[in-house]
């Protein structure tokens, strides 16, 4: 049976985790970051957070030691924001996904060069 809160729950994580990263002053945080995915477990005990940057995957793995540091923070003001009963604990992963998405998008162009 599809859990709807645990879906819209994640949905709301990954809308606060967006503007809080934008506020974090982490200069490893900075520039063009995505959260990409959310795995939140049923029991809100766990959140896997899926980090892509535009740039490439090592400045993801940047953004990602910098998340990891500020953890402890974001776990507070998610559960503030969200007034969260059980706030999660967050593991963050670096992504590839949107960097890849760039690249198969320039290939397209590519073959295609006068449609827009």
């Amino acid at each position: 049976m599809p859990s709807y809160r645990v879906e819209r729950t994640a949905e709301d994580i990954r809308f606060q985790l967006g503007n809080l990263m934008r506020e974090l002053k982490d200069p490893r945080i900075s520039g063009m970051l995505s959260v990409v995915k959310i795995d939140l477990s049923s029991d809100f005990s766990f959140c896997k957070v899926y980090v892509s940057s535009l740039e490439g995957i090592e400045r993801a793995k940047e953004a990602v030691r910098g998340l990891e540091s500020a953890a402890g923070y974001i776990r507070r003001e998610i559960g503030s924001r969200l007034k969260l009963r059980h706030v999660p604990s967050f593991q963050f992963v670096a992504d590839d996904s949107i960097e890849h998405s760039a690249e198969i998008s320039k290939l397209i162009r590519e073959l295609h060069p006068g449609r827009e």
